[in-house]
């Protein structure tokens, strides 16, 4: 979703101006469908840098001036910074830094055929004065730290000092191990006394079992530690997105805050298990490093040398590595999707008589994945080899330089048999120190992911807010409002509507599909701001109230409604409080599912599957009705309410709620006008604008747009 306002960023720090994220938002903010390269080139020229838009051939990018943006694969915007013969080096917000060749390109950018040629879509790029001359607090970015992590820290320093003691004692212990086995060759065996030997085991037993004693209870405190951070983690990543405005929610698809969601896993692992490992395995390389350096100089500087080239060769294959990983990613999620896809169309594909094309599809996508973990073993291996090859080296030169010395006198057996233990326990904490950087990598990009959303603004962040009515008409009146959900998108999804929704009565929006009506019905329940005009409650603006104390207010049925798994009678009775047994069983009532419900072996108790499984579409609506229903709330708001109703029970239900909207001030959005002829006002719109309002007989007599709309419906005829 992103993808675009991230080619700006990079393009931007190109030419020496670092934005962050949340200002090029404000700019360019994402929609459902991402960012359009329209709102790309607006953006750009915004920030003083002249863009031209267009089609041409891959020959032509040579012509051009780099940086420039590509469309790619029509659903991802990527830059062009660089090009060679036959490469193509590309910037590209999911993967990095990747080098193509002209046919990876030409797979990947071209998107049309014009003139029998084939081109791609580019976005060629310019920047004027205007864009140097930004004051530096305009476009200063916010650096991310591990700072907000400390405070679930501190808490548990107290078992942090524990843990530390007791990887002190356990390096201890284990540093004695060599000087009882030099002990037990140069004392026991030279001397051929079998008692010390004894006694010498018996020691070692001892340490061994103190040493697993120790890292038992510190394993036990860590992972309590873990546990609990780990809940506080997710726990206030909950809360956070609990605080976040409706709009968020629509430019987040599941899998990203999943995603998300297991990006902490990442983190609390790396805080708690890798790094106090990291740090053990420091403590132990400085310790057994000393003694090493007391036994022999020589070997010393020979293993330092090789741990200096294995380090220098593991860190070659970072980038690499990064690459090859956002790429594995992809092809997952990409194999993910067409896998559910597959199976949950299953009867559709086989009614459709498409198996073979479906599942060409699905096996092409398993040969993308298995190309992936072909390109992650190929570079696996190579490291694998290369690092094997210089430890044994390394191992092998230590081993003839001991050797030499025992021979000369300058060491004896046992400091030799001391020192290949002292190199063992040393090769540990090396290979641990660079399984640790590969995991700071990881945990780098994990934690900019779960930041973006901690400093987002709330949607509360108004600090004078109302919390109650402050007049006492209590009627909603739109002014003038103007709104699109894509900023820089030609049309307005509302233009210029006025109409006012009277308190205590019914008012019924009616239009073609398209024409804006659940756009209102969103803007009056806060999802969005208006780009234009002002929505009141009464004499006041509803953006100066408390969203969260407005919306309990409202009772709303959308036509996306969820069905939450679990009993009926909580998806009827949602709130935090006790179920009032008897607003349900009225509530059950008026939406005519009480004699459905009753007809259950649990009734009320019966749980429901997830998203409504056993449900058919008009029962899970008039669950949804049951819930507006008992919350008995001053305004109600009904997107399509009852279109998945038969014609018997959205006849009963309408009858029951007139009742029940005395005294309320109602909003019904429907296609089927049947619903809506009651109403007290009726509002016709159309492309975004009001094109009538009155009541059902008068518009009838005018014969206009509403007209037309339930001629057919109620047979007028002509």
């Amino acid at each position: 979703m992103q993808c675009g306002i991230t080619c700006i960023r990079m393009i931007c720090r190109h030419y020496g101006k670092d934005y962050n994220l949340d200002t090029l938002s404000k700019y360019c903010p994402a929609t459902s469908e991402g960012v359009s390269l329209l709102g790309i080139s607006k953006t750009l020229n915004i920030l003083g840098i002249n863009t031209i838009a267009g089609k041409m051939p891959i020959k032509e990018l040579a012509t051009i001036s780099l940086p420039c943006i590509l469309h790619w694969k029509q659903n991802h915007f990527v830059v062009l910074y660089r090009l060679t013969k036959n490469k193509y080096y590309i910037a590209d917000p999911g993967k990095g830094l990747v080098t193509y060749t002209e046919k990876e390109l030409r797979k990947n950018w071209i998107s049309t055929l014009s003139n029998e040629e084939e081109k791609g879509v580019t976005l060629l790029l310019q920047p004027t004065p205007s864009f140097y001359e930004k004051q530096e607090e305009e476009y200063k970015s916010e650096k991310h730290s591990f700072s907000f992590l400390f405070g679930y820290f501190h808490q548990y320093r107290r078992y942090f000092g524990q843990i530390v003691l007791g990887l002190l004692i356990g390096c201890i212990l284990q540093l004695i191990f060599p000087f009882l086995t030099q002990a037990i060759v140069d004392v026991g065996i030279k001397h051929q006394n079998l008692k010390f030997i004894y006694l010498i085991l018996i020691g070692q037993l001892m340490l061994t079992v103190s040493r697993t004693s120790v890292d038992f209870i510190r394993r036990w405190i860590l992972l309590h530690i873990s546990m609990r951070i780990n809940i506080s983690l997710v726990s206030d990543f909950f809360i956070k997105l609990l605080k976040l405005p409706m709009s968020f929610f629509d430019t987040k698809l599941m899998g990203d805050l999943l995603q998300r969601m297991s990006d902490h896993n990442r983190v609390e692992k790396f805080l708690t298990t890798q790094t106090l490992s990291v740090m053990f395995s420091l403590l132990s390389f400085i310790v057994f490093g000393i003694v090493l350096l007391c036994y022999n100089l020589q070997i010393f500087f020979i293993f330092l040398a090789g741990s200096i080239f294995y380090s220098i060769w593991i860190t070659l294959f970072l980038k690499r590595r990064k690459q090859i990983d956002y790429l594995y990613f992809e092809k997952q999620a990409k194999n993910s999707n067409k896998t559910y896809q597959f199976i949950t169309a299953m009867q559709e594909i086989k009614l459709q008589d498409c198996e073979q094309r479906r599942r060409w599809e699905w096996e092409d996508v398993q040969a993308e994945l298995f190309d992936a973990n072909m390109k992650t073993l190929k570079l696996q291996q190579t490291q694998e080899a290369g690092s094997i090859f210089i430890n044994e080296i390394k191992n092998i030169v230590i081993t003839v330089i001991a050797a030499t010395a025992v021979i000369s006198g300058q060491m004896t057996l046992g400091m030799m048999l001391a020192v290949q233990y002292i190199i063992g326990q040393l090769n540990a904490p090396i290979e641990q120190l660079m399984s640790f950087i590969y995991s700071l990598q990881d945990v780098k990009i994990s934690l900019e992911r779960i930041n973006e959303i901690h400093k987002m603004e709330n949607e509360e962040s108004n600090l004078d807010a109302f919390t109650a009515f402050q007049s006492k008409d209590k009627s909603l009146i739109l002014k003038n409002v103007d709104f699109k959900y894509d900023s820089h998108a030609p049309n307005k999804t509302l233009d210029g509507v006025n109409f006012t929704i009277r308190e205590g009565k019914v008012t019924a929006i009616v239009g073609t599909s398209g024409s804006g009506k659940t756009t209102i019905i969103k803007l009056l329940l806060g999802y969005y701001h208006v780009l234009g005009g002002e929505i009141n409650i009464g004499k006041n603006n509803i953006d100066r109230f408390n969203m969260k104390w407005w919306r309990r207010q409202c009772g709303v049925v959308m036509q996306d409604g969820v069905i939450f798994s679990e009993s009926i009678a909580r998806n009827i009775a949602v709130n935090d409080e006790e179920i009032d047994k008897e607003k349900l069983i009225e509530a059950a009532r008026i939406a005519n599912i009480d004699e459905y419900v009753m007809g259950l072996p649990l009734k009320y108790n019966t749980l429901i599957g997830q998203d409504g499984v056993g449900l058919s579409q008009g029962q899970k609506q008039r669950i949804l009705i049951a819930r507006a229903v008992y919350k008995n709330p001053q305004y109600i708001f009904l997107d399509e309410a009852t279109n998945a109703l038969d014609a018997n029970n959205e006849r009963v239900i309408v009858e029951n709620l007139l009742e029940f909207y005395k005294g309320k001030t109602v909003v019904v959005v429907a296609h089927r006008l049947s619903t809506v002829k009651n109403a007290d006002q009726i509002v016709v719109i159309d492309k975004g604008k009001i094109i009538e309002t009155g009541m059902h007989q008068e518009l009838i007599t005018n014969k206009k747009a509403y007209y037309d709309l339930v001629k057919n419906q109620l047979e007028l005829g002509n």
